[in-house]
């Protein structure tokens, strides 16, 4: 299968259809059926500060690969802000990793404009997203245990009020 490209008019619906047929099944992405520890990563923040994987340890975290050119992505960020907010105080983060083609300079723009309270890092490499499954579909989302496992990946938006419950059983661990 091709991938997607950002660009592509076709990609909305593509998501859609990956949504709704299951999407590890069509996209042969590997199913999280048990815990897999979340890959060694170092994310490079907005304010070019420095954080790795084994920094996120101890708290329950959702790491968010997004693109400012993504519908969804934009329609999704205020319940990804409501979220981080409800949680932050109870050990959970969120970590918001703008893809590679995503310029910089829009996504610095996009965080400053909307205020997002949570972690934005630049993956200007591409490598990242690479280690995190070669992510190419936007957006991707992995909640990730206080023990640096991934718990659940979601292509697309996530149902909010389901993730909330996984969220608050992972915090009362």
């Amino acid at each position: 299968m091709k991938p997607i490209s950002p660009t592509n008019p076709n990609r909305r619906r593509s998501l859609a259809a990956a949504a709704a047929l299951g999407a590890t099944a069509i996209l042969g992405l590997p199913a999280c059926a048990g815990r897999e520890a979340a890959p060694t990563s170092t994310f490079v923040l907005l304010d070019g500060s420095k954080m790795a994987t084994s920094d996120l340890k101890g708290k329950v975290t959702l790491v968010n690969f997004w693109a400012t050119t993504c519908v969804t992505c934009v329609k999704e960020m205020p319940e990804i802000m409501a979220t981080y907010q409800k949680y932050q105080d109870k050990g959970y983060e969120t970590v918001a990793v703008a893809m590679s083609y995503d310029p910089p300079a829009w996504v610095l723009n996009f965080a400053k404009t909307r205020q997002l309270p949570f972690k934005v890092a630049l993956d200007n490499t591409g490598e990242v997203a690479q280690a995190w499954g070669d992510v190419k579909l936007t957006p991707t989302s992995f909640l990730v245990d206080k023990e640096g496992k991934i718990v659940k990946r979601y292509v697309g938006e996530p149902d909010f009020p389901a993730l909330h419950q996984l969220i608050e059983k992972l915090l009362a661990a």
